[in-house]
């Protein structure tokens, strides 16, 4: 078992978890990975968490450093976790791609209650309905008041999976203010997108 610190300073998303996920393929005892924006603290801590590993530290050391360390968790807790997520997974999986705030052209008004309803419709789906992803202008939804918000939150409040770029979020200036959803990055939106069993773009 060995210690390992990655410098994923520079790096764009997803790269920092890519490096960490080709590093955990080494089993390491502890792992130390630095990186120079939230998005990639948050998501390489996530990679962390779902790995198994435990004690996941997140310290912002600067302005635009952060450091995401961690221990091995036990082989025995990990294999148990792994079991009961398994037995929970869906046999049938639909993701819900939102790529902007608005549904339909023509009037922005109009799209914004629209895309409120659609998202007020989707737990009719019952339980096919699986992750929603949103990128670009559709990740203002994890955080505007109204209508839609709350509907994610009740999606979410019903094990529906959301995942936020985080890109986005800060290109947009935005990442401090969402309301909602894990925050993600391209690496788990491919997955996210291979995975499923059909993907909807409304």
């Amino acid at each position: 078992m060995n210690e390992i610190t990655l410098d994923c300073r520079g790096m764009a998303c997803p790269q920092p978890v890519i490096k960490t996920r080709e590093a955990l393929e080494q089993k390491p005892a502890s792992v130390s990975v630095l990186v120079d924006n939230a998005p990639a603290s948050e998501n390489v801590r996530r990679l962390l968490e779902k790995s198994g590993y435990g004690s996941v530290n997140v310290e912002q050391r600067e302005a635009a450093l952060w450091s995401v360390s961690a221990s091995a968790a036990c082989a025995a807790c990990a294999e148990a976790e792994a079991v009961i997520e398994a037995a929970g997974e869906r046999t049938s999986r639909t993701l819900v791609f939102l790529s902007t705030e608005t549904l339909g052209h023509g009037s922005d008004e109009l799209g914004a209650k629209l895309m409120a309803n659609f998202l007020l419709t989707l737990p009719e789906m019952g339980a096919n309905l699986w992750r929603v992803v949103m990128v670009n202008g559709g990740v203002k939804l994890a955080l505007q008041p109204g209508r839609a918000l709350d509907a994610l939150k009740k999606l979410e409040e019903k094990g529906v999976s959301l995942l936020v770029c985080g890109t986005c979020l800060e290109y947009f200036g935005l990442l401090e203010q969402k309301q909602v959803g894990e925050t993600t990055n391209m690496l788990d939106i491919v997955t996210s997108l291979d995975l499923a069993d059909k993907v909807i773009r409304p």
